[in-house]
């Protein structure tokens, strides 16, 4: 998705979470946190295919059937929301 200065949504300059670049965060060497393990295990219960279409859900209601202007704030955090359910829909598939 591109805003109309031409750059993607997806790029720091306009994320709402500058660190948003997954490239970097999958380091396998260090152990998750308590946090982090409770988190993946709430995901591993819920399902991450059922996670995944209630994301892409309201995702799609936001975008698709509200009539609310979005700034270039709310279109990264749109994307993010794309990238994690996308992310949901893959871990699905692999398990």
């Amino acid at each position: 998705m591109q805003t109309l200065d031409g750059s993607g949504v997806d790029s720091n300059e306009h994320s709402v979470n500058p660190t948003n670049d997954a490239r970097h965060a999958s380091n396998v060497g260090v152990p998750l946190t308590k946090s982090q393990a409770e988190f993946w295990y709430l995901v591993e219960c819920q399902g991450s295919k059922e996670l995944a279409h209630s994301l892409k859900m309201v995702h799609d209601l936001a975008l698709y059937h509200s009539d609310v202007p979005f700034d270039k704030a709310e279109k990264s955090a749109l994307f993010d929301l794309k990238v994690l359910w996308e992310g949901l829909e893959e871990m699905g598939q692999k398990a």
